[in-house]
């Protein structure tokens, strides 16, 4: 690769063996890592080390806010500092080693983000307890499977999410014996708990257990298990992902040297909004930074639909966001616009121009055009709380137009990252104010080494002068193996190299494009291949939709679609077409659907794709994929099977239309 900017290369490429292991490009790390990666301090040993050190070096700095209620109204934040989390967190601890829990043991968390789960949370750090966080989004099924799995004996849970626990019951509790309310149990609750031989108590009284009680913290170590982490697979039971202490503590100094080197390191002074699932690793370490930082959480209400009026409240400083917030936030904005007047759309039209034309000759967005943030962008950022400086996307690919578009009228660095549970989080990140990574997801972050294996296959050389493959990881940030499962640890983690079954491509100047998935390929009856996500990617850029999942198989010779279109879009469309009716009869009329297959004919053309690659049938839904009906996983990954069953008499009709 001729530029590679933003990466050195550690080790060289390996040609393949005839029938045995493929060829392996070389390995390469961050330009910020070429004299080695960041270590931790001595006396950080463990994430409990992360939170007790800030409490002591800053216990008067506000850790954890939620929204004060008035008159069932949310008024502004109220805050606990440091010092008070602290002081929660040892009357936790003993009221849980109260009750007969210990070390090594492990403890459920369940619920939405709010101060009470990251308390719960360094309670177990304090302890050396597991924390297991049980899936918000997974049912009581994966609940059940979960407890059962880990054999988990304490269960810290959101009040209304109680009779959802006490589901689980009675497989559950051959395990689970003990369950602590983050607010008050019911009357019914507690003979439901009684019933099953449960020991249930609210928020205060299990505080009160540990009163006048004092014990010993217990000595921890780097490599000791701090939390699992079960991940939604697209298939099967959810897999339980062991992250030592060692993983989370490498993963921040890594994600800590790459903000200091591009100037925008975290202070105590920053503010987070944590609204992203706390049993996902993307806000689990995010959180962990702002704590190793003493800088401040607040906690949203757990309604989506007042998020925005959470933001205003807390006016966070850093923002996380998975693409599915981002689009909704572009939607809004390009709803705003076509309702503006001609005026409007003109002097926004020549603003984004103008701004977007000295981005790309190389300025950096606060420098491109001060007046039209001043005057036109303003109203963007006001809508984010005035103050946010970073927008961080993560947990599935971001659209290039979404993208694009955030990065002008933002007025903040808009960052795409990349990583797995597995990995710990953040893997990749892109780099502020260089507009070429545009569509990418960065270099990797100074804590990794990363190679591409080839993937004959499917076509992908990790040696080419543009090289692709499957993305593999080494380095201290990987887990230690999936929980009670070493037959599928040794799938993955092969010679110290974890393999993502994600494919990319290097780009010249060192950041990795995510192309394509392992495993998401088919053969078409002609004998083809097609990989599928590669064509969803190219055909997600037509702006009329939301979502496509491509279908094909072996008994057939071309691939349909069904596709969610964009509701602003085929609106505005269906005004110009006289096509009337509400968005379900829009998207159910045969003009709507010619018009989409237009759409993916022109990208398929624009991106030279070959014949067998065209979608020649498409079906419209105008209800996006969603987890209600098991479609898609909780970090919307479309889960395909379930696509499937649920499409299948349209897939069939699409088949049977396009053959007469």
């Amino acid at each position: 690769m001729a530029t590679d900017r933003f990466i050195v290369e550690v080790e060289k490429g390996k040609e393949g063996v005839d029938g045995g292991s493929p060829s392996v490009g070389s390995v390469y790390r961050s330009i910020y890592a070429k004299d080695g990666f960041p270590e931790p301090a001595d006396d950080l040993l463990s994430c409990w080390d992360i939170f007790r050190l800030s409490a002591e070096k800053s216990p008067d700095n506000p850790m954890l806010g939620r929204r004060e209620i008035v008159d069932g109204k949310a008024g502004k934040y109220v805050w606990q500092t440091y010092k008070e989390v602290y002081d929660i967190v040892i009357k936790l601890g003993n009221s849980i080693r109260t009750i007969g829990v210990g070390k090594g043991e492990k403890c459920g968390i369940y619920g939405a983000n709010s101060p009470e789960w990251i308390i719960s949370m360094e309670a177990c750090n304090a302890h050396g307890l597991y924390c297991v966080p049980l899936y918000d989004t997974l049912g009581a099924g994966a609940i059940e499977f979960i407890i059962c799995h880990a054999k988990v004996s304490l269960a810290f849970s959101e009040e209304k999410k109680i009779s959802e626990l006490l589901k689980t019951a009675p497989n559950s509790t051959k395990y689970l014996k003990n369950i602590v309310s983050f607010g008050e149990v019911s009357n019914v609750q507690r003979a439901e708990a009684e019933r099953h031989g449960l020991s249930i108590y609210s928020w205060d009284q299990f505080l009160k257990l540990g009163e006048g009680k004092h014990y010993e913290l217990p000595e921890k170590k780097r490599s000791d298990i701090c939390t699992i982490m079960y991940t939604s697979g697209t298939t099967g039971d959810p897999k339980g992902v062991l992250l030592t202490n060692e993983s989370i503590i490498y993963l921040l100094e890594g994600v800590k040297k790459l903000l200091k080197t591009i100037n925008e390191e975290l202070t105590s002074k920053d503010v987070y909004l944590s609204y992203l699932p706390l049993a996902h690793i993307f806000d689990r370490v995010i959180e962990e930074l702002f704590i190793y930082e003493a800088a401040s959480i607040g906690f949203w209400r757990g309604d989506v639909k007042i998020l925005v009026e959470d933001i205003a409240a807390l006016k966070p400083t850093i923002f996380c966001a998975v693409p599915r917030v981002l689009e909704r936030i572009y939607n809004g904005l390009q709803q705003k616009l076509s309702d503006g007047g001609f005026l409007k759309k003109t002097l926004f039209n020549f603003a984004f121009n103008y701004k977007h034309n000295n981005m790309v000759k190389g300025k950096a967005h606060e420098q491109a055009a001060p007046i039209f943030d001043k005057i036109v962008f303003k109203k963007v950022k006001e809508g984010l709380g005035g103050r946010v400086r970073l927008i961080l996307s993560g947990a599935a690919p971001l659209a290039a137009h979404i993208e694009s578009f955030l990065r002008v009228v933002a007025c903040a660095h808009v960052l795409q990252g990349y990583g797995l549970t597995e990995s710990c989080g953040g893997t990749f990140v892109s780099i502020p104010n260089e507009l070429q990574m545009l569509g990418t997801v960065g270099p990797p972050v100074p804590n990794v080494d990363i190679r591409l294996e080839s993937v004959p296959e499917m076509g992908y050389d990790a040696l080419a002068s543009k090289p692709r493959g499957e993305i593999c990881i080494r380095g201290k940030t990987l887990f230690s193996g999936y929980y009670k499962r070493e037959d599928l640890t040794q799938e993955v983690f092969i010679d110290g190299w974890l393999h993502t079954g994600d494919v990319g491509e290097w780009q010249p100047d060192g950041a990795m494009k995510i192309i394509d998935r392992k495993k998401n390929i088919f053969k078409l009856s002609q004998g083809e291949y097609v990989a599928v996500e590669n064509l969803e990617n190219i055909y997600s850029h037509v702006a009329a939709i939301e979502s496509v999942w491509v279908y094909g198989n072996s008994y057939e010779s071309y691939l349909v679609a069904v596709v969610c279109p964009s509701k602003i879009q085929i609106e505005h469309w269906a005004k110009e077409h006289n096509v009337s009716g509400d968005f379900e009869t829009i998207g159910q009329n045969q003009k709507t659907k010619e018009f989409i297959l237009g759409e993916f004919n022109r990208v398929a053309k624009d991106k030279k794709l070959k014949g067998f690659e065209l979608i020649k049938g498409v079906h419209l839904d105008t209800v996006p994929f969603d987890m209600e009906r098991d479609l898609i996983t909780p970090s919307y990954k479309k889960k395909r099977p379930q696509l499937l069953k649920y499409y299948q008499k349209e897939i069939d009709e699409m088949y049977n239309k396009t053959k007469n």
